[in-house]
């Protein structure tokens, strides 16, 4: 094991005193008559990285969308920091809202705004900041998340696919949320690219507390960084835990993906 995943599993919380800070229970979702997953359980820990992953078409990015509110639920409860999302008044709701970051896939980054307005969507939108303090703290992000300055005027257009996740995180972490959203962060990064941002999330999940709730099919970042992993297939999560519990899970899918030729490319 790397010393980079040594170090991001050993600041995981001790199991005893884990807390849930994300629940979702029996939930059911799914787009005209079908049922993407169906009474789905899952607790997310605070302090932890958790990978998601799964075969395509398991709906690792539609339970995302569902925790968030961004796909509608047909049946279950989801909690967050103890809260049921569908008894929380809108007030409520918008304090929750606050305390998440989401980096969706490629992105997602508005085209007509340049690095720094994107950055500060979420401040306009929930903040009363002067301008000038807005650049400050846009301008901040955009150095935790290692961008040069001098990206802060380009737009979308004109960025490179790691410098274009990596405005995106800044755009999630504007308000200092609690728990980070990631949708296949890594994707269509090189290998160096998608191992460095992998350090950049284990950082900042130390350096600011975050849990992070990551969809992922790079068997790198389960092995580097993630202190649990969820496995979506059958329409639930078929097994949760540690890396060492999925190479000795006992289903065709889990053995074929953590046993196969790539894992072993990675010394799994």
């Amino acid at each position: 094991m790397t010393e980079i995943s040594t170090l991001a599993r050993s600041a995981a919380p001790p199991a005893q005193k884990r807390m849930v800070v994300l629940s979702v229970s029996g939930l059911t979702a799914g787009f005209g008559n079908v049922n993407v997953f169906e009474n789905l359980d899952l607790d997310v820990y605070g302090g932890e990285i958790l990978g998601v992953v799964g075969a395509s078409g398991t709906g690792k990015s539609v339970l995302l969308r569902t925790i968030l509110g961004l796909v509608h639920k047909r049946a279950g409860r989801i909690e967050i920091f103890g809260v049921d999302l569908e008894e929380a008044d809108a007030r409520e709701r918008e304090a929750i809202d606050r305390r998440l970051g989401v980096l969706f896939q490629q992105g997602a980054l508005f085209s007509s705004l340049n690095v720094l307005q994107n950055v500060q969507v979420p401040m306009r939108e929930y903040l009363d900041l002067s301008p000038r303090l807005m650049d400050e703290l846009a301008r901040l992000k955009l150095e935790l998340v290692g961008l040069p300055q001098d990206a802060a005027l380009k737009f979308p257009s004109e960025l490179s696919g790691g410098m274009t996740k990596r405005a995106g995180l800044a755009r999630a972490l504007a308000l200092d949320p609690d728990i980070l959203f990631l949708d296949e962060p890594t994707s269509g990064l090189d290998p160096i690219g998608a191992a460095e941002f992998d350090t950049l999330i284990s950082t900042l999940r130390d350096t600011l507390g975050l849990t992070v709730f990551m969809v992922t099919h790079d068997l790198d970042s389960l092995h580097t960084i993630c202190n649990r992993i969820a496995v979506l297939a059958d329409k639930h999560v078929l097994v949760e835990g540690t890396l060492a519990d999925m190479l000795k899970f006992d289903h065709p899918w889990v053995q074929a993906y953590f046993h196969g030729s790539r894992a072993r490319g990675i010394g799994i």
